[in-house]
């Protein structure tokens, strides 16, 4: 691999683990504690581990089996279910078919968009919003959608969990972002990344070094590694996987909202294991309609926020221009 995609190993502690059992908890000392943990981790590398998290083992496992039973389908079954047949991206996206990394050669895996089940009927599909519509399933494999639909119902209810963290930690009343959370809407991605060929070209990775769009993503990734992200210094350490954790990170609509006191960083994939990988990232997104505007506290006296007011829809089109033009 060349020097330019390494990374360093550093210690867990550079990325906390935060034990988020404290949102359950009546004692608001545990609560200001779980506040003041995701405080200082947003303000850092907007990066942490969740322990703790609630989803089960059994979900997780059920999802993963069913994704690489997906992605070792022949190219051609794959590709009856493209996104390109689909107004809303939902369904399969070939090898290459991303350029997170504006400059560099197209990303080195294959992935599967799945989101909110929204029929033709719905008020957004009727009127063509952003990114709603119907999902595309496999049909020739029965678990497939039983077992993807029950694991996003559970990362979305997490994630709505965690936006209650995200208000203590912003000294906010902990139901701030209650409205931003109803009805929201939120984009499961599987991903498998082949092993980083011996003579790639110049600078190709599994993914290219990018910010996420939205606002939380919480990501499963199996136990070969590979994400990698970029420290205040410049360089890049290694983000390992760590059983019974999400890796959590923050997008940029939080950076937008916070007036960029939190940190969405930029991260990668580069996948030097020699083995096949696969992970499954969720982001959450939020209400397509609500708008965005600089948080209370998050600008300081005299300072004026840096972005105008924007939906989360808007935001979303025009992070989606940039990477599929």
């Amino acid at each position: 691999m060349s020097e330019v995609l390494s990374a360093r190993a550093v210690p867990h502690a550079s990325l906390p683990v935060i034990d988020v059992s404290g949102l359950a908890r009546v004692d608001p000392r545990q609560r200001a504690a779980l506040g003041a943990a995701l405080h200082a981790a947003c303000i850092d590398k907007g990066f942490f581990y969740i322990a703790n998290h609630g989803v089960d083992a059994a979900l997780i496992e059920a999802a993963r089996s069913e994704a690489e039973r997906f992605f070792a389908l022949d190219e051609a079954e794959k590709r009856q279910l493209d996104k390109a047949k689909s107004f809303c991206n939902r369904g399969y996206e070939p090898l290459r078919g991303q350029v997170l990394e504006a400059g560099t050669p197209p990303d080195l895996k294959e992935g599967f968009y799945i989101g909110n089940e929204l029929p033709l009927d719905h008020p957004r599909v009727v009127a063509r919003a952003f990114n709603c519509g119907p999902n595309q399933w496999p049909t020739a494999q029965a678990g497939f959608r039983p077992a993807m639909e029950a694991y996003f119902d559970a990362l979305f209810d997490l994630a709505k969990r965690l936006t209650r963290g995200l208000a203590l930690s912003l000294d906010l009343p902990e139901g701030h972002f209650d409205a931003f959370c109803n009805d929201a809407m939120g984009t499961l991605r599987l991903l498998h990344y082949p092993p980083q060929p011996p003579h790639a070209l110049p600078e190709q990775k599994g993914c290219g070094a990018h910010t996420d769009f939205g606002c939380l993503t919480l990501l499963w990734q199996d136990s070969n590694g590979g994400l990698q992200v970029q420290d205040s210094d410049g360089g890049w350490i290694h983000v390992p996987p760590l059983p019974g954790t999400f890796v959590v990170n923050l997008g940029d609509l939080i950076a937008r909202w916070t007036n960029d006191r939190y940190r969405s960083t930029l991260h990668r994939v580069v996948n030097a294991s020699g083995r096949e990988r696969y992970s499954m990232p969720f982001f959450f997104t939020g209400r397509p309609d609500y708008v965005v505007n600089c948080l209370p506290g998050c600008c300081a006296p005299g300072e004026l926020p840096a972005y105008a007011p924007i939906t989360v829809a808007g935001h979303l089109e025009a992070c989606y221009r940039r990477t599929y033009g």
